[in-house]
């Protein structure tokens, strides 16, 4: 019950997070840019979605407020999520270059993970499932198989 309430609190803590989308059709060699201010230092998240994804890829950059890359990534999956730590509040921004030669209609979300309110629901799941191993093995430990007797004539 522990791991279960810990990972529901987890997932609304997750939701309750800022974040912004937008959805648009991509051309050929060209970017668009999505800006998010983020707030504190935590980690950022981007999950960019390709409705109709037939082996096309794009090219994902964050830059921060001085517009330096801290992450890249090539993507050519329908669906892709990644991950950024960002040390200080200011606007960051999510670079998206389509690479392929046709146009893509893209389904993007940037936001914050709220990472940092996420750690007592995390300490509720690492006891849950500690207490899921503990019992588990004593169970195990004396759970005996019955052996029919050899020398029943």
């Amino acid at each position: 019950m522990l791991t279960i309430a810990g990972m529901i609190w987890i997932s609304s803590v997750f939701l309750q997070g800022d974040k912004t989308s937008e959805e648009f059709l991509l051309e050929s060699l060209n970017s668009h840019i999505i800006k998010f201010n983020f707030i504190g230092n935590d980690i950022g998240y981007y999950r960019i979605f390709m409705p109709e994804f037939f082996g096309e890829e794009i090219f994902v950059q964050i830059l921060d407020t001085k517009n330096n890359v801290i992450a890249e990534q090539g993507i050519h999956t329908k669906m892709s999520v990644g991950y950024f730590d960002y040390t200080k509040g200011g606007e960051y921004s999510l670079k998206i270059t389509n690479i392929s030669e046709k146009a893509i209609n893209l389904k993007v979300e940037l936001g914050d993970t709220n990472s940092q309110n996420m750690i007592p629901s995390g300490v509720i799941v690492l006891v849950g499932s500690l207490i899921i191993i503990i019992t588990s093995y004593i169970k195990l430990k004396n759970y005996k198989i019955a052996h029919p007797d050899e020398n029943i004539s």
